[in-house]
């Protein structure tokens, strides 16, 4: 279960994806997400979903990798398609027994769900896989710029954000080892109630703990023998530059808004 959490992961690649300026991916998937939210067909959410096909075949990552990143949450999305499909009151009965029902508007409205959670998690995690964690903390800075006249820390909140991001693949396979390790003196994490599973994951917890203000610490150390103190005054290696794709990649991405825009206010 722990290997299937994908995200912070970056698979390198030299696709137009990944050329892509970070910020214009940040764009996307905030034009991406208010779709999905928009969306309120079969019709829409069929588009939104060629479009994730596009852009995953664009970016050649591999539908396996999303579908994998989705295993970790499942319990969370069939626990809310569950709750849409028995609990959501509609103007004709499917299925009846005793509280439970089952009606038309349910039924929509759990499948629109269980999409729309689904198309959401394929799409963030996208963009993580083809943007850097420097590319992603560069991106953030740009674009909450304009924050800094209102005396906010915008880089130490986009490197905070970006080093919390890297982190989760290597608390993952930390925790990954320290289980392994367990194990093979004979810890059992399966068996037993819900409050016993609790209490064999305090052996996990504690030195999962110690590893990460560990990491951190050694972090902070090399930053402060690197002469960093914040944003004041830093300049970029690579200083971010809007091209052409990134002009076409933003209209693609207010196209698909304002078809399912449309979409709705038609009815279709």
């Amino acid at each position: 279960m722990l290997k299937d959490i994908t995200l912070g992961q970056y698979f390198p690649g030299n696709t137009p994806a990944h050329k892509l300026d970070p910020r214009t991916k940040i764009l996307l998937v905030m034009l991406y997400i208010i779709a999905l939210f928009c969306a309120g067909s079969f019709v829409a959410y069929g588009l939104m979903a060629l479009t994730l096909a596009v852009c995953v075949r664009i970016s050649r990552v591999g539908l396996r990798a999303l579908v994998r990143g989705l295993k970790p949450v499942l319990f969370i999305i069939i626990f809310t398609g569950v709750l849409n499909l028995f609990f959501t009151p509609g103007a004709r009965d499917l299925w009846a027994w005793g509280p439970f029902h089952i009606t038309d508007t349910g039924l929509r409205n759990a499948a629109f769900m269980v999409l729309r959670i689904m198309l959401l998690i394929m799409g963030t995690f996208l963009m993580t896989y083809t943007t850097s964690p420097i590319a992603l903390t560069d991106g953030l800075e740009r674009l909450l710029n304009g924050l800094k006249r209102f005396h906010v820390p915008v880089h130490e909140l986009a490197m905070m954000m970006s080093i919390a991001l890297r982190f989760i693949p290597t608390l993952i396979e930390e925790t990954d080892k320290i289980m392994s390790a367990q194990k093979a003196r004979g810890a059992d994490f399966e068996s037993g109630n819900l409050l016993q599973k609790a209490r064999a994951m305090i052996p996990i917890l504690v030195p999962l703990f110690i590893s990460a203000f560990r990491r951190a610490d050694e972090l902070a150390t090399a930053m402060e023998c690197r002469c960093y103190h914040g944003g004041e005054g830093r300049t970029k290696l690579h200083v971010l530059k809007y091209e052409r794709r990134d002009y076409l990649a933003l209209t693609f991405g207010a196209v698909i808004l304002a078809l399912v825009i449309a979409l709705r206010a038609f009815g279709l």
